[in-house]
Parts: C-alpha cells; structure tokens; sequence
C-alpha cells in the first residue's frame, strides 16, 4: 500500500465538494485535505475515491458520502477543546478526520477486520488522539463518558440511552433516526432535537 503522504487530496474535492457541504470552514477543509480518502478505501475502489458518493469497503459495510460527511462534522461544531465519541468507525476516515478537528475519538466498531484495519492507518498518520476499538456502539463508552461530542454513523430506529446518558451537558449527539440525520443537544439534562436532512446508513446493529 501506498504511504498516505504521497497522496494527493484534487482541489476540485475540497472546492466543489468539500467547501460548499461545511459552510467554506477552513479547519474541517484543511482536514480533508491531510486525510486522503482513497487511503481508508480497497485498491479497487480507489480510482472513485473523490467522487461523490457512498462505497463498499466490505463486510456489508461503506464509506459514507463525503459532502454528507463534511455536512455532518460542521453541524458537530469540533474543536481541539472537546473530546468525541464516534458510533461505526467503518473504515476510519471519519476517525482520522475528528482526530485532526477533536482533542481526543474514541470510535467504536464491531467488525475486528474494520478496526484492525483503522487501527493501523490512524497510528501510521500519528494520530495518536484517535482510539479504534471493537465495541457494541449502542452501549458507548462508559469508560472515558462523559462526551462533549457524539457521532453515530449507523442508521437506529429508536434512540439508545446508553448514548443520551454519556453526552455531556451542553454536548451535541449526531444520529441518523429513522431515516433522518438528526441533532441533539443536550441542556440541563434536556434534549433538544433538529432535523437536518433525509439520510440512508447502514443499520445500527443492536437498536
């Protein structure tokens, strides 16, 4: 495999697609740039690494879209203060790109052949803030909880408490409910819910 660091983010990525999906932020812009896409991707598909769209990287699993991806970290507002959980590390190129934007990501996965994976790209980009692990990711991480951040890139079709429980206050929880991505924010033990676009994962398994 190809060293990351001679892989080129195009241009037109991060401006026609990149850019306008994260509000032109220049921090979440800058991380797509230093964490190439084809790197979490199998050598077949890295010829359509910079398209728009959600791939399979096996096990019934893909990566997700990435205008989706860029819209969904600018709605989780990161910043290098905040520490995050992630819920369906997949690949781990949501992993990498949090860890350029988050203090600390603890991602959780339940395919070992996916987080052995991850867990070697992330270390070889010495993102040494950035935790893959195998874990059922509808019962979190109790063990670092609680989270200023929380994103669930699996598809639930109701909300798991464990998650509710282990946001901080003041924190944001992004999930994809029913077919919705939606947003949580967490105020004085309240939930506040937004519903932000019509979205399609993969299923989250154990809701």
């Amino acid at each position: 495999m190809r060293d990351y660091r001679s892989m080129k983010v195009p241009q037109f990525f991060l401006d026609k697609v990149i850019a306008p999906s994260c509000n032109n932020d220049a921090n979440i812009i800058e991380a797509f740039r230093t964490v190439p896409r084809e790197y979490f991707m199998a050598e077949a598909m890295k010829m359509q690494a910079y398209s728009d769209d959600a791939l399979p990287i096996g096990y019934g699993q893909t990566i997700s879209q990435p205008s989706l991806v860029a819209m969904m970290i600018y709605h989780l507002q990161p910043s290098k203060q905040l520490k995050c959980l992630e819920i369906g590390a997949g690949s781990g190129y949501l992993s990498a790109l949090l860890g350029k934007l988050m203090a600390d990501v603890y991602a959780m996965e339940l395919v070992i052949e996916l987080v052995t994976a991850a867990q070697q790209k992330v270390r070889k980009m010495m993102l040494w803030n950035v935790n893959v692990m195998k874990a059922n990711g509808a019962m979190g991480y109790a063990d670092k909880a609680p989270y200023d951040r929380i994103i669930v890139s699996c598809g639930a079709n109701s909300m798991p408490k464990p998650l509710i429980e282990q946001l901080a206050e003041g924190g944001i929880m992004l999930i994809p409910l029913n077919g919705t991505l939606t947003k949580l924010t967490k105020n004085e033990g309240t939930i506040k819910e937004e519903a932000l676009a019509k979205v399609a994962f993969v299923d989250f398994v154990h809701t």
